[in-house]
């Protein structure tokens, strides 16, 4: 591991790993009262996801320019990558609010945003770790985003169990199950960051 203290690259996997959790914060804590909220919503969720993929196409560029590396490409492209996934997922979940007028989250919604934030979280202090060279605590973070990920795995089991059983519009059915999956296709996405600096750390110890 050779990431020095202004490494390009360092910055901009830390930039990457900022804006996602940033997007995660105002993806969990922004209040859904109305349709004009839903459009505020979206338009700020979009530009945060633009903002990411600006950030990985910075990435694209320097690798493509860099004669050497702190750590191999693929690695670098890989956890920028993930970390993208994760921001587009929000992203794509806060259209199905738009589309589908939804304007108040369930209690089984709010468990899951609450899920991603936290992984968010943990993602942004890991990549911290990485690129400060101290890559015996990073694990720890990648545990507790993999923990997270199980919990929502339970969230989606319980919440399409509840909403076949009380449910009784088959279109409310198809949309609730629509954002359900997509949350915790989020929680995945998270996941495979934690994979990705995993073995990172393992090729670098």
């Amino acid at each position: 591991m050779v990431f020095r203290k202004k490494d390009k690259f360092a910055i901009l996997l830390t930039d990457i790993s900022v804006n996602l959790k940033e997007s995660s914060e105002y993806f969990a804590d922004y209040k859904l009262n109305n349709a004009s909220d839903l459009k505020i919503f979206t338009e700020k969720m979009k530009d945060m996801e633009t903002k990411g993929d600006n950030l990985i196409h910075e990435v694209i560029m320097e690798l493509n320019n860099a004669f050497i590396t702190p750590i191999e490409r693929e690695d670098i492209l890989a956890l920028s990558m993930t970390m993208d996934d994760v921001l587009d997922g929000m992203e794509h979940c806060a259209n199905l609010f738009d589309m589908y007028s939804i304007t108040k989250a369930d209690n089984f919604m709010m468990e899951f945003v609450a899920a991603i934030k936290s992984a968010s979280f943990e993602i942004e202090q890991a990549v911290q770790l990485l690129t400060t060279k101290k890559l015996k605590q990073v694990r720890d973070h990648a545990i507790r985003i993999k923990d997270l990920e199980s919990k929502c795995d339970g969230v989606l089991r319980q919440s399409i169990k509840h909403l076949f059983s009380v449910e009784k519009d088959p279109i409310r059915i198809i949309q609730y199950k629509e954002i359900y999956e997509g949350l915790e296709e989020i929680a995945d996405s998270c996941q495979d960051v934690a994979n990705t600096l995993e073995s990172i750390v393992m090729k670098n110890a």
